[in-house]
């Protein structure tokens, strides 16, 4: 007689779907003390799942913080561009890290490959060597980071359509990120 084998679970960090839609509709939705509550859920999250916790969520929560802490007011522009720098150097180096082969890789061909702007990874290049840009940039940067996020992980994960967008504004972000590519440092 076969013994009959129960499906292996997987063990998350949050309860449920509800739980996740939760936090993922806080975290995207420009409400600062929303963000705050689902920032720590993620918090939570992370105690719970240690170093398991998904690249994408730590990511997604790093840059909110810089955003509400940018709308707080209790940070000078110095600060947030070092704030925002580090989110975005560790999103830059977080997600290609998992594309990187034995051989070295560059930044921008594993960009290319998951299709992050390359001028997000120009400006974590300017950040980690560079002079340090405007505050005005870093906040682009962080926004594009966290649509990327958005559309790529979040969305997918359990099947939402908070990607869903008009073709006019898709358009409009391409032609965007193309005019921030061509030479976003002059």
């Amino acid at each position: 007689a076969r013994k009959r084998l129960k499906p292996l679970r997987t063990v998350v960090a949050w309860r449920g779907r509800a739980e996740w839609d939760q936090v993922m509709v806080g975290l995207y939705c420009g409400d600062s003390r929303l963000q705050q509550e689902a920032l720590d859920r993620v918090s939570a999250w992370k105690s719970r799942y240690g170093p398991k916790m998904p690249l994408a969520v730590d990511c997604t929560a790093e840059l909110i913080r810089c955003k509400v802490l940018d709308s707080s007011g209790r940070l000078k522009s110095h600060e947030l561009i070092l704030s925002y720098g580090l989110a975005l150097c560790r999103f830059v180096n977080l997600i290609t890290e998992r594309k990187q082969k034995m051989v070295s890789i560059p930044l921008r061909q594993l960009a290319r490959e998951v299709d992050i702007p390359i001028w997000v990874v120009d400006l974590r290049h300017e950040l980690t060597h560079g002079k340090l840009p405007r505050l005005a940039l870093c906040r682009r940067g962080c926004d594009v980071v966290l649509e990327w996020l958005r559309k790529t992980y979040w969305s997918r994960q359990l099947g939402n359509n908070l990607c869903e967008e008009s073709e006019d504004e898709e358009q409009e972000e391409v032609e965007a990120n193309a005019e921030l590519d061509s030479d976003v440092w002059e």
